[in-house]
């Protein structure tokens, strides 16, 4: 069996420290993208637990309200729509594109899996240089959820027309790939800089420290060479 391997697409395919610049500009720190990025995710996941949905962009702008006020900052429409921007621009980490091109070469299918909204999701991969890697690029948008959600992960699967059994996730997100393996698939940690693996789950059988080590993994695990 051949697995599809799903990637997550902020923090794992694109680099977040492309918006330092702006946010040193707009906060006077770099450091402010972080409590923004932290607050958005907080945010992410209140909005899954109670049951409702809001979509990414919304998510994110509310956590930018929130993140000037702890800076004493006034943001202007320019700050938040130079910040919005720059997610839509953010350049890929350097060992994504070697990597997804050896696995696509190998005969892997592999697509994105974003709680991006759908459109922003296209830009960021457009942008990024890295859409022709993906058959699919699918937004958490199409089951009115975010991630860890199992309906999230159900949703991309039957949407593949595979088994959960069939589907893999690489995700620099410990969350991420806890979700996906309670939903039945298999999970790869990528342990980027500053990101560790949450004791309190069942590790992924594939745990790596750059998506090169990820890809090798993958191949030797998850493609089916008899077919």
């Amino acid at each position: 069996m051949s697995r599809i391997i799903a990637f997550d697409v902020n923090e794992t395919l694109l680099d977040l420290g492309g918006l330092d610049p702006v946010f040193e500009r707009v906060f006077g720190t770099a450091r402010a993208r972080e409590t923004w990025f932290s607050q958005v995710l907080q945010s992410a996941m209140t909005t899954t637990i109670l049951g409702r949905y809001h979509d990414f962009s919304s998510i994110a702008a509310g956590a930018m309200t929130q993140t000037a006020e702890r800076y004493g900052v006034s943001l202007s429409q320019k700050d938040r729509d130079a910040i919005a921007g720059g997610m839509r621009s953010l350049p890929p980490h350097p060992d994504v594109a070697p990597a997804l091109r050896r696995m696509g070469d190998a005969g892997l299918r592999m697509v994105a899996l974003t709680n991006s909204a759908p459109q922003a999701a296209r830009a960021q991969l457009d942008n990024a240089g890295l859409s022709d890697f993906f058959e699919e690029i699918m937004s958490v948008d199409m089951a009115q959820t975010l991630k860890p959600a199992p309906e999230v992960y159900n949703t991309a699967a039957r949407s593949m027309l595979a088994t959960a059994q069939e589907m893999r996730l690489v995700a620099a997100h410990a969350w991420d790939i806890a979700g996906a393996m309670n939903a039945g698939w298999a999970g790869a940690f990528l342990a980027r800089p500053g990101q560790v693996w949450d004791p309190l789950f069942d590790q992924p059988d594939i745990i790596g420290a750059t998506m090169d080590d990820i890809a090798t993994a993958i191949i030797a695990t998850d493609l089916d060479t008899d077919t």
